[in-house]
């Protein structure tokens, strides 16, 4: 979806146009809240910390989890001054 609104907001398919705007665009959908393509070109975005439930604590089918913390992008990954990508120039 990211790549597709990518397009739609470039208004071509030509990858360099395409890629600047994915870096520009942030992330929200299906798969990733809060996250971003960072110049090293890793994707970021939150994590979330879950505990199973016990069993008399869930109220419904399927209601497995309580979320415990939402970790930010920026805490959950290697931070780009640790990357040894060369897509970054140092």
């Amino acid at each position: 979806m990211h790549y597709l609104k990518a397009v739609k907001a470039a208004g071509t398919d030509e990858t360099g146009a395409v890629i600047a705007k994915m870096k520009a665009i942030p992330i929200n959908d299906f798969f990733a809240k809060n996250g971003k393509i960072r110049a090293d070109g890793r994707m970021v975005h939150d994590m979330y910390l879950m505990q199973v439930k016990k069993p008399e604590e869930s109220k419904y089918p399927r209601d497995y989890y309580h979320m415990r913390q939402v970790i930010p992008g920026d805490q959950a990954f290697l931070p780009v001054s640790k990357s040894v990508c060369p897509l970054l120039k140092k």
